[in-house]
């Protein structure tokens, strides 16, 4: 094990060549929204990197100061393509959101400015404008949390990244600091992306980022703290022997980003995992090192899985077995299990898997091959908008703690307008469900709850085809905690009753029509965000169906097809099966904040992200309904709505900084 001071830079080394072809990056506009979207790089086989590589050397070296090589084999409709989207051109595509509003013709809705002043979150953080898009490098140091971001300090669109950075005593509470690190290296000219802080045993800090060069190829970078003796982080210095890993041979140079926080080996290296591609199988890259300067490429690979695309955003961390605490990552044992998680670029979903660790090889295998990372039928952090998450350890309160990236889904020029994109979620805590032993828990973090105001407890029995109002005042900073019981007699009645259609084999929660349509035990649930006469409104609800076996299978919904009526919105259903155990009454938690819906199904089992941009119900006029739309079942429900307070969010001053050491 190297101590601190042997990870420190010394002086700059000569590096290994770089990888010279080169892939600018182009919109998709079939894409809702994008953080990083990758043009397919054709023609190219693995055998060229190892055959051109050395005699692409010079021309890389040589340029890159800025200047371009026409021996780059640079296509020039690319290099229009990216001076656009790095002067500030969003991957976001209005011609996207006409084809899904269903009229390409009809002019865009007309945004107010108090419509767009509302979209704004009260409690999720956000910088003050501008674009943002992953969460890097969250840890805790000192007393402070601290978690830094892409962010595009010029424009409320992609592009110009580097890092923007806050900290907070409790995870709710935050000031801005200034912009931790910016592109102002060859090695990450292009943009400073996505990345990773490890805290040594000494208590030191090492930040590796993705960097993208002068030549738009993507290199692994060092940083660390300019003074560790900074509780707030302040500085950061780039390792003058940027950069400390390339593109191997046969990975193509759009293809190696955002490599993990590192874990120890059982012979006493540290160990990462990067994101990657070969050809459509979707892999995780394996390096060991004993300095974070200088590496070894495994062999074999952490995991692989074919015709997954390119994995982004990979994360990989242990869990327990048997307790409800978040492990360290260097954790390995007998009552531990390993997830690895990765963000598809292909369909922007974060999809993980629960498996097994090898430490002598470096290499992963899934508990269950048949819901493997990736596949259309493996398991999702969020069934809703949520991409390029990232976990970290917080060793403040023994627990692993959340995040992600919650985009937009209005239209660039709306984001325009208002002066912002992005929030991210509430962060959450994870752990392995040890009642099913098959997938992850996720729930808010318990602080919060230091947002609740006032609350009020009801109880409502709900007929088939009800609809009932709860008068909470404005329902704009929600806090929802509800169980609900179907009636036996509706129950028994149902599945002793042949003529009933088992229909849990074909629902789905995204293709079976939404919550106005009606089946023997559901929909019902909420609708939030409504207006008065509905015309407005976003329904969370369960739909329970019976299936063949006549057995009951659950799922958990959030429909938003009616959840503004403006047509540049893209409104979409989204939802999967929940697991409901025997003996277990069905049990939601809703946080409404704005524009922003979190709902977690059976303690978090299932979990759903959207966003919705409402034109009416809004400010005093936003309402909260019980429903039942079920055909044939009366519904018990109980719950406890809290009225939530704005969180402090504010740029840096010593006032500011005053204030939030005082929480």
């Amino acid at each position: 094990m190297a101590s601190s001071d042997a990870l420190l830079p010394i002086s700059a080394r000569e590096e290994e060549p770089l990888c010279p072809y080169t892939r600018l990056p182009m919109a998709d506009p079939n894409q809702e929204t994008h953080g990083r979207r990758r043009r397919p790089f054709k023609g190219l086989l693995a055998v060229s990197f190892g055959l051109l590589f050395i005699a692409f050397y010079v021309a890389l070296i040589a340029t890159h100061d800025g200047s371009r090589s026409n021996d780059a084999g640079i296509d020039e409709t690319e290099t229009i393509t990216s001076r656009a989207r790095l002067a500030g051109v969003s991957e976001k595509s209005n011609d996207g959101l006409w084809k899904l509003s269903g009229d390409r013709n009809t002019p865009a809705f007309e945004w107010n400015n108090s419509m767009l002043s509302w979209q704004r979150t009260a409690f999720h953080f956000q910088p003050e404008q501008n674009w943002m898009n992953d969460p890097n490098g969250p840890l805790f140091y000192k007393g402070w949390y601290h978690f830094f971001y892409q962010y595009n300090p010029n424009a409320a669109v992609w592009g110009d990244i580097v890092w923007g950075h806050a900290v907070s005593r409790d995870l709710i509470h935050w000031v801005h600091l200034p912009i931790a690190m910016v592109a102002d290296q060859w090695y990450d000219s292009n943009g400073v992306w996505t990345g990773s802080a490890t805290i040594l045993p000494d208590g030191s800090i090492v930040m590796l980022y993705t960097g993208s060069t002068d030549k738009a190829v993507q290199v692994q970078n060092l940083a660390y703290p300019e003074d560790p003796s900074d509780p707030l982080l302040l500085k950061w210095v780039k390792f003058p022997g940027n950069p400390v890993l390339v593109p191997p041979p046969g990975i193509l140079p759009k293809d190696f980003r955002d490599p993990t926080t590192a874990w120890k080996t059982s012979e006493g290296k540290w160990r990462i995992t990067i994101g990657s591609k070969l050809n459509r199988t979707g892999i995780s890259l394996v390096y060991d090192t004993t300095d974070f300067k200088t590496y070894e490429k495994l062999d074999t690979l952490l995991h692989r899985v074919p015709n997954t695309g390119m994995w982004e955003c990979v994360d990989f961390y242990p869990v327990s077995k048997t307790a409800v605490n978040g492990l360290d990552t260097s954790v390995k044992g007998p009552d531990v299990k390993h997830i690895v998680k990765a963000s598809m670029d292909d369909t922007r979903f974060d999809h993980y898997a629960v498996g097994t660790y090898f430490d002598s090889n470096g290499t992963w295998i899934p508990d269950d091959p048949t819901i493997d990372v990736g596949m259309s039928t493996s398991l999702r952090y969020d069934y809703g908008k949520f991409y390029a998450s990232k976990t970290f350890y917080d060793q403040n309160k023994g627990r692993r703690v959340l995040w992600s990236w919650i985009g937009e889904s209005d239209s660039e020029a709306a984001d325009v307008q208002k002066g912002w994109s992005s929030v991210q979620g509430i962060p959450r805590t994870v752990v392995l469900d040890t009642k099913t032993g098959k997938n992850l828990v996720q729930w808010p973090v318990e602080e919060i709850k230091s947002l609740r105001l006032s609350s009020k407890q009801f109880d409502i029995k709900v007929g088939p085809g009800s609809v009932v109002p709860v008068d909470v005042g404005s329902a704009a900073q929600l806090d929802i905690e509800a169980e609900f019981e179907i009636n036996k007699e509706s129950l028994d009645k149902i599945l002793g009753n042949a003529s009933v259609m088992a229909e849990a084999e074909e629902f789905s929660c995204e293709k079976s029509g939404g919550s106005t349509v009606r089946g023997a035990l559901g929909p019902f649930g909420f609708s939030v965000l409504a207006t008065e006469s509905l015309s407005e409104q976003t329904p969370v609800y369960f739909y329970v169906a019976k299936g063949k076996d006549s057995e009951l299978k659950t799922f958990f919904c959030i429909d938003t097809s009616r959840s503004s009526v403006a047509n540049d919105v893209v409104k979409l259903i989204y939802g999967s099966v929940v697991p409901v155990l025997k003996g277990e009454k069905l049990t939601m938690r809703i946080l409404v904040d704005h524009s922003i819906v979190e709902a977690f199904g059976q303690g978090g089992r299932t979990c759903i992200t959207s966003r919705v941009y409402p034109t009416s119900a809004i400010y005093g006029a936003a309402k909260l309904f019980l429903f039942n739309n079920a055909l044939d079942a009366t519904i018990t429900a109980s719950f406890r709505v809290w009225q939530m307070n704005s969180a402090f969010i504010h740029p840096y001053t010593e006032e500011a900084f005053r204030a939030l050491t005082r929480t």
